[in-house]
């Protein structure tokens, strides 16, 4: 019978002015997590032994992401990197996204996905959408086995890509996108806007870059991997056209203003973000789409 964590708080006692994470606390805590002791528990006896709570849940966070990563690995996963994330730690309703107070509407650990509410104001949106429309065309993914972009028919929409800072507006809402993410401007790809009339969608798909794939390593070249999205609706559709998420049966309404941002810490499908534009049934959506890369985007 496994002895409980405040049975074995003798590997963690130690004088509350020592505040360093040793190997045997990192070994101690994986040992807690195998034995199938909750966070809380663990935490608690953690506390119960004198280390200071910060401390202690940074540990426990780190060793086991660590400890994860290193399984992944062993299964000839790549490595997590990484990601952008936004400050939520303390489950606040809204966020400080510098010129602009955000909500957060819904928060999913695996996949990482978390809803914003009001992250783009109606004038910001028409805006987007006037700016775009003289420019769109038929739009393109990347082409895998070459590095450049072609015409993929699981793609139906039309498409143009704004330059990092290329206006006022653009720069406002790159800003933004940094503060509220935590993740350098100069990381992020050119904001895309989308429009799909009826019946047009993108059909469920992956964000980063096979590595499998012969393009990649010249594709990675610019900017490394993407490791995150951000998804704003400028519109309300009549019918149809939400986000989905096949592997855990999540689809995210389009509603204007609010966005949608999911990460990805490796290159694999065991993130989980699978994700497609569902078909739009009735009326047009037009979407902006920011990706965000592991280091500056060149």
């Amino acid at each position: 019978m496994a002895l409980s964590p405040a049975q074995q708080s003798a590997t963690i006692t130690r004088k509350p002015s020592a505040q360093s994470i040793t190997p045997e606390l990192r070994r101690w805590i994986i040992e807690q997590a195998q034995a199938g002791f909750s966070a809380p528990v663990v935490l608690q006896s953690m506390r119960d032994a004198g280390w200071d709570e910060d401390v202690a849940a940074d540990a426990m966070e780190t060793t086991l992401q660590e400890h994860l990563n290193e399984l992944a690995v062993q299964k000839g996963e790549p490595s997590a990197v990484p990601v952008p994330e936004p400050l939520l730690g303390d489950s606040p309703a809204l966020l400080n996204a510098g010129d602009r107070q955000v909500q957060v509407l819904m928060q999913l650990a695996k996949p990482r996905v978390v809803v914003f509410g009001n992250f783009l104001s109606p004038e910001e949106c028409d805006a987007l959408i006037a700016a775009a429309r003289p420019r769109m065309a038929r739009s393109l993914t990347v082409a895998t086995q070459t590095g450049g972009e072609e015409v993929n028919d699981d793609r139906t929409s039309d498409g143009m890509f704004f330059q990092r800072g290329e206006s006022a507006l653009v720069q406002t809402i790159e800003e933004r996108i940094a503060k509220l993410l935590q993740w350098p401007i100069e990381n992020g790809e050119g904001l895309q806007v989308l429009h799909y009339r009826p019946g047009a969608e993108y059909k469920p798909h992956y964000d980063y870059f096979d590595p499998h794939e012969p393009g990649t390593p010249t594709i990675v070249k610019r900017g490394g991997q993407r490791v995150g999205t951000l998804v704003m609706y400028l519109n309300t559709p009549e019918k149809g056209g939400g986000t989905t998420f096949p592997d855990v049966f999540l689809e995210v309404a389009p509603q204007r203003g609010n966005a949608v941002f999911f990460s990805y810490e490796r290159p694999h499908p065991s993130t989980q973000t699978l994700h497609g534009g569902a078909p739009v049934i009735a009326g047009e959506k037009w979407i902006a789409t920011k990706w965000l890369r592991e280091r500056e985007f060149k």
